[in-house]
């Protein structure tokens, strides 16, 4: 298991000043702490080449082992993706094991964004069986807030007192980087002071099923349960954090087209009167009088180093976009940016660009 966390020294890449829509290619949002909770695969981000020094602790728990690093009291109903997402964000708060939870008011200025598709749908299968079957006598009423949709991003901010606005994502693979987009635009209308954003999926029978059904999905890449958090502030906060996050792009299949394939009207679900998030009057970021943005001499620079679906294991799904966002930061120390991409031919591809601090 690896947790970052920043460090509280003053930040010079402030970008004060853009406004509800960001300016293209400026920072949309800051990275203040992040981790991994990827049961049986979670070592694997650290060996990357060019990784980060990180605080490495002990590998990830399953979702039925959760207690250990939670502690027992309030896990008994909670669904394995509800679980993965609680001790992902234990974790990024960098907590101690069965912590105390935290008691009083909840946080008004801190928001929670999750990512997630097929989260709680064994708990939905179930319930409509039994209902089907049995008629409603057969659904106990501690059961109905488990078949809500919103049901993980809601234990979330009731378990660690967060009371801003309270948000699920769940547009299919593009998921996880729509959530990060939603995040920043709470950040740049002062909606919130800080946003997490969770991305969370599990394993079971029902959930691996329907994953197998989906159009988009990819052969030889089965749904694998895990969970990834991030910590997002506005750009000009205060302490340096672990990294910049650039606006969220509609891509093609080879990142290098703005459309969105799959999507209608090759728009990005989210947008603002069918502009891609990050754009400037409808202008999708990019070369600016056919020039490539940091070329030297008409000499293009070396592309960022991709993290995406190929860097991890099975299918991480909804929750893929935030992955792979959070294993992005450990590659910062050896480069100056990577991109993140996630999505299918299906659902259209997402992607944005994750930079160091300290420019």
């Amino acid at each position: 298991m690896t947790t970052l966390r920043h460090v509280a020294t003053p930040h010079p890449a402030a970008a004060a000043g853009l406004g509800p829509r960001a300016a293209a290619g400026e920072p949309v949002a800051a990275v203040l702490a992040a981790a991994l909770h990827l049961p049986g695969v979670d070592a694997l981000p650290a060996d990357l080449p060019g990784a980060r020094a990180a605080t490495v602790e002990e590998p990830a728990c399953p979702p039925e082992r959760a207690a250990d690093l939670l502690g027992r009291k309030g896990l008994l109903a909670k669904e394995p993706a509800t679980r993965l997402a609680l001790c992902a964000v234990h974790r990024t708060l960098g907590l101690p094991a069965k912590a105390p939870r935290r008691t009083g008011p909840a946080d008004p200025r801190t928001a929670v964004v999750v990512s997630s598709n097929l989260g709680n749908v064994a708990t939905v299968g179930d319930i409509a069986r039994r209902l089907r079957d049995g008629g409603p006598r057969e659904v106990g009423p501690l059961e109905a807030p488990n078949a809500s949709s919103n049901v993980i991003a809601g234990a979330v901010a009731i378990w660690f007192r967060f009371g801003g606005p309270n948000l699920t994502v769940c547009s299919g693979a593009t998921a996880g980087l729509d959530a990060i987009w939603l995040a920043g635009l709470l950040l740049r209308t002062g909606r919130a002071d800080r946003v997490v954003v969770v991305g969370t999926e599990p394993d079971d029978a029902q959930a691996r099923a329907l994953h197998a059904a989906r159009r988009g999905r990819a052969d030889g890449r089965p749904l694998r349960a895990g969970a990834a958090c991030l910590l997002l502030g506005p750009v000009d906060g205060p302490g340096e954090p672990l990294g910049l996050l650039g606006p969220v792009r509609a891509v093609g299949a080879d990142g290098a087209s703005p459309a969105a394939p799959g999507s209608a009207d090759d728009t990005v679900p989210g947008s603002v009167d069918g502009d891609v998030p990050g754009s400037v009057d409808g202008t999708v970021p990019g070369p600016v009088d056919g020039a490539v943005p940091g070329s030297v001499d008409g000499v293009p620079p070396a592309a960022p180093r991709l993290v995406d679906d190929a860097v991890l294991p099975g299918d991480h799904y909804g929750a893929a976009g935030v992955v792979h966002t959070a294993v992005a930061l450990r590659l910062l120390a050896g480069t100056p940016a990577v991109r993140v991409r996630c999505g299918d031919p299906a659902d259209g591809f997402r992607e944005l660009t994750v930079t160091g601090a300290g420019r």
